[in-house]
């Protein structure tokens, strides 16, 4: 037999096979974090504050850290308000009929039944809706565009985000019907990013929801033509989500003990929930494994000094009055704790670090910057911000803080998206914040010493 035709089936074999995208083939992990981000996902999936998946989330998490070692598993459980997301859709109906790819924004209330039909005013910047006349959109359905821009420490989603979290309030006081924003997002792709938005308790909550990039762009467009041509915009907007009070939702806690137990103890934190477009890998699953995994690393050498704790909050998404870090504050407020810290950034490189300590605690300072110098962590001037699950707790008792900053440049690419999926989160990436968690863990954890917040009182 010829060996022609099995030579040419070879060739044709490597040929398809070096034409396949290296996306196509998922990447895998190994380890405590990759078991924990990819199982969530797996297992679980999206996890809305309030919803039976939330639930499970609860009785995974807790199993899975009783599993790994952990101590005192405990499942926390509290009420908050949440919200369901229902049926939505857009489309510009005047002057061009277009399909709009929309999302609702958390604590949206529902359009009419029908949905609502009316006039789109487009409004450049925040600024610009702020400055239109007291009533002049009643009936009318509000636009505002501004656009963010990626940053590395992740910094433009306080500006940008802005539109989210106060457009809505500022359009309802305007008399607006409805309002639709720009998603807070980074990419260009037709993902429309969710969120949760706070309305004033002074005005009237109105539908609310947010197109993607492409789509903002598409109105801004037409909004020039239209005003060229002296024609109105309108959209047809249907939006159903509505608020869920009184809801369940809850933090899974658990405890590597220390040597000593009389010592202040270090919290560690990350939220459970996410949002349900995507299925919550790099917000926050990553978090949750890179604490969890670090924290047992920590413990690689023998049992560290002062007890870590790690914390799954609950309903860190929509957590009006603080969500999971504001009832873990309540439970163990009478707790004494030493330093707080919080992995909410996705699974990228960390690549800076911020400290807030008390000026004795230099040496200590001293210590961890040159345990994540060899890992090119370098130190950062500024504030610290602890994160969501930790503020309330770091407020009650001015506890120090450290922030390990991770690379944001794409994290907004994916935030809140149907994109926020397993095979987003790189493997050696996720290892690396485990590598840099468990570094500084080592140190504050076996610090025999006082560990104070700069300006706050001794333990």
């Amino acid at each position: 037999m010829s060996t022609l035709p099995v030579l040419r089936a070879g060739l044709l074999a490597a040929a398809l096979s070096a034409a396949v995208p290296a996306f196509a083939t998922p990447q895998q992990g190994s380890g405590v974090a990759w078991d924990i981000v990819e199982g969530l996902t797996t297992e679980i999936g999206p996890r809305m504050a309030g919803s039976e998946a939330e639930a499970r989330a609860r009785d995974w998490g807790s199993a899975k850290l009783k599993a790994l070692g952990f101590q005192n598993v405990r499942v926390e459980e509290f009420k908050t308000l949440a919200w369901k997301r229902g049926p939505e859709s857009a489309k510009l109906t005047a002057p061009y009929a277009q399909p709009l790819a929309i999302t609702a924004l958390g604590f949206s209330v529902p359009t009419p039944k029908g949905g609502l039909k009316a006039p789109l005013v487009y409004f450049p910047t925040l600024d610009a809706l702020e400055a239109a006349p007291e009533g002049s959109l009643k009936g009318k359905v509000a636009f505002i565009d501004h656009a963010m821009r990626a940053a590395q420490d992740g910094s433009g989603y306080g500006p940008y985000g802005n539109v989210r979290r106060q457009g809505p309030t500022i359009a309802s006081r305007k008399g607006a019907a409805g309002v639709v924003i720009r998603s807070a997002g980074t990419d260009s792709h037709r993902n429309p990013h969710t969120g949760v938005t706070i309305f004033a308790k002074d005005v009237q909550p109105i539908p609310a929801g947010a197109v993607s990039n492409p789509d903002a762009d598409l109105i801004a467009r037409t909004a020039a033509r239209a005003a060229a041509g002296g024609k109105p915009m309108a959209i047809d907007l249907t939006l159903e989500g509505k608020p869920f009070p009184d809801a369940p939702s809850g933090n899974v806690i658990a405890d590597l003990p220390g040597r000593d137990p009389s010592l202040p103890i270090i919290v560690i934190a990350c939220h459970l929930d996410s949002w349900d477009l995507g299925t919550g890998a790099i917000d926050d699953a990553s978090g949750c494994a890179i604490v969890t995994a670090a924290a047992l690393a920590a413990q690689q050498g023998g049992q560290a000094l002062r007890t870590i704790r790690v914390l799954w909050s609950g309903n860190e998404e929509m957590g009006v009055g603080g969500g999971g870090g504001a009832a873990y504050a309540r439970m163990h407020g009478s707790e004494p704790h030493a330093v707080a810290m919080e992995s909410d950034f996705g699974a990228d490189k960390v690549w800076a670090a911020k400290f807030n300590t008390a000026p004795e605690n230099k040496p200590l300072v001293d210590k961890v910057k040159a345990a994540l110098w060899p890992m090119g962590v370098v130190p950062h001037e500024g504030e610290t911000e602890g994160g969501a699950d930790v503020a309330a707790i770091i407020k009650a008792q001015d506890l120090a803080v450290i922030d390990l900053g991770q690379d944001g440049m794409h994290y907004f690419d994916l935030h809140h998206t149907p994109d926020d999926t397993l095979d987003k989160v790189d493997p050696a990436a996720l290892q690396q914040n485990v590598d840099a968690w468990a570094a500084v863990l080592r140190v504050i954890a076996n610090e025999p010493g006082v560990i104070g917040k700069a300006g706050a009182k001794s333990e």
